[in-house]
This record gives C-alpha cells, structure tokens and sequence, in this order.
C-alpha cells in the first residue's frame, strides 16, 4: 500500500510503499478515506512527542476516517504501530474506533475531530460546564477556540466571551454564536480593565488556548472583580503564547479561582473518545466544521509543514 512513511526522526515523510496490516482480534482494519494533519503527528514524527516511536520506519499519522471491511464508516485514533493514518490502509484497536452519523462526510469528520474533542473535553469534563453558565475563551479565532463557540451555544451557553488578535476573526466569532469579543491587540492596560468589566460581571469557565500574557491578565483580572460568591473554573489547553507565567500566589488565595488543564493526560482516553462521539452527534445540528485543505496524500511532502491554525490540512489516499 503507498503511505507516508517516516524514515528518521525530525524528517519530512516520504510517500512510497508499506506492508499493507493484517485485521486481528480485537483490532480492525480501517480503509482510510482522510487524515486531517495535526501538531501531534509532527511532533510524534520529529520525535518530541511523549508517545514518539523509537523504531523507524513508520506511517505518520494519529487520527483518521476510513471504512471498516463490512462497510461501516468509522473515525478511528490512535493506530497501531508501526502503522499510521497518513496511508491507504490502516489498523486501530475496536474501543478506538467510533461510528460517523450519515450526514457527516469523512473530510469534515478528520477535521473538526482533535480540535472538537479537545474543546467538548475540556468544557465537559474538565470544566463542568452546564447550560447556562458564562463562558469566557482565551483564543477563539484559531480552530479550537472556533469550534468551542459552536459547542458552547449549542450546549446551551448563557453568554460566550471570546478573544483573540484579528479583528475580522473576531468578527466572525460573533456570526458563530460569541456575544461579547474582546480584541488582545490593545495594551495591558486596556486589555486588563476589558478583562475585569466581564468577570465584574460573572465568568463561570475559561477555556485558554494561549497561555502567555493574556492568560495571567485574565487570571489576575478575575481575582480582583469576580464577585465573591462566583468561582471560576480555569481550564488551560493550549500555550501558543507561551510556556511559562509569572503568576502572583496571591491570586489563588484571594479568589475562588480552579486552575486545571485538559489534555491526553488528564482526561481518561475512554472519556476522551466519548467527547469526540459526542462531537460526530451533534457536528451537523452545532454546524460543526471548519476551513479545510483538501490534499492528495501524494503531495504530503509540500505539505507537512502546513501550519495555518484557520484551516486544516486534510489528506485523501484516494483524491
């Protein structure tokens, strides 16, 4: 079969030929239709990742659609190694593979599911979310942050707070469901005071993307005007702002602040695939979907490093 096929660590794949996996018990043999590409697969092929492969050569890979040997459409994740995604066939244990509703294709399926489950796991269950509740996100105009608007409303969010850097993204977010934007390109000051004037008024959930500047501005700013019987439940997911804060410890002493993260390790794999169950359910009647790339996966060389956060990068064995 023709795959993409990592030969040593931090090197782009090379489409050629693989030994095509074998169906066995308690796995199944997945046809591949797409494979969106994510930030894990290049990391676990630059071998940086925690889950990267020490043998080589392997199929890139982490997440795909495809069809099972009785027909069945299926999302499956995690494949077994040295076998990837990125190939024309592919194999996955059963509890790893989730059934797609008809009305959803395989290419948005690929696309929306990382970034959907990311987002549903980290307001479900790591956040509590009930409807209702104020929802604040730090970093809505990238995938994710778009997608969770879409979850929030549809979840049945009082009001959604979002962030981020581009104006006409912002804008955008308020067509998805957002009823307050806050811009981050303004200074700390003005950015300190917007955060305050909504917490003043009560945020339950953050959900941050960012990390970095923005995240200790709004921490900072929801210790000082939340109200005093209103605790907000902080969930970090993302830290393409930054790695590190400097965070004052009085901020978590003064104020009903919960600082969790979400992520492979801290949400259970079995709820994790049941998130992302819950995204295929509800992706039409959410209008769950995002920009998309539609690529051969012949051409993955010219397109591996593909790194715009608004679309994804979709490979199709079979264009």
């Amino acid at each position: 079969m023709k795959a993409a096929i990592i030969k040593a660590p931090g090197e782009v794949p090379v489409y050629a030929d693989f030994g095509k996996p074998a169906a066995r018990a308690g796995y199944r043999l997945v046809e591949v239709t797409a494979s969106a590409l994510s930030h894990v697969a290049r990391a676990r092929a630059s071998g940086t990742h925690y889950s990267s492969l020490a043998t080589f050569p392997f199929v890139a890979g982490v997440d795909g659609t495809g069809r099972l040997e009785n027909g069945q459409r299926v999302y499956f994740f995690k494949p077994e190694a040295p076998f990837g995604s990125l190939a024309e066939f592919s194999i996955a244990h059963e509890s790893n593979c989730a059934e797609l509703p008809d009305a959803l294709d395989d290419v948005n399926a690929a696309a929306i599911a990382i970034p959907g489950m990311s987002s549903w796991a980290a307001l479900v269950e790591r956040g509590g979310f009930a409807a209702g509740e104020t929802l604040l996100i730090n970093g809505a105009t990238g995938t994710s942050g778009r997608l969770a608007v879409r979850i929030a409303k549809h979840l049945g969010a009082g009001k959604i707070i979002a962030t981020g850097r581009r104006e006409a993204a912002l804008q955008s977010m308020k067509l998805a469901g957002a009823d307050v934007t806050i811009s981050l390109e303004q200074d700390d000051e003005a950015l300190s005071r917007a955060f305050e004037s909504q917490c003043a008024e009560g945020v339950d959930v953050v959900l941050d993307y960012l990390w970095g500047t923005s995240a200790r501005a709004l921490l900072i700013a929801a210790a000082k005007a939340s109200p005093d019987d209103h605790p907000v439940r902080f969930v970090q997911i993302g830290s393409i702002s930054g790695a590190d804060i400097q965070l004052p410890a009085a901020v978590l002493r003064s104020a009903a602040i919960t600082l969790s993260g979400s992520g492979i390790g801290s949400v259970p794999l079995p709820r994790l695939l049941h998130a992302m169950q819950e995204v295929f359910n509800a992706a039409v009647a959410a209008g769950l979907q995002t920009e998309t790339e539609v690529v051969p996966l012949a051409d993955i060389g010219r397109h591996w490093r593909n790194a715009d956060s608004s679309r994804r990068t979709v490979f199709v064995p079979r264009p």
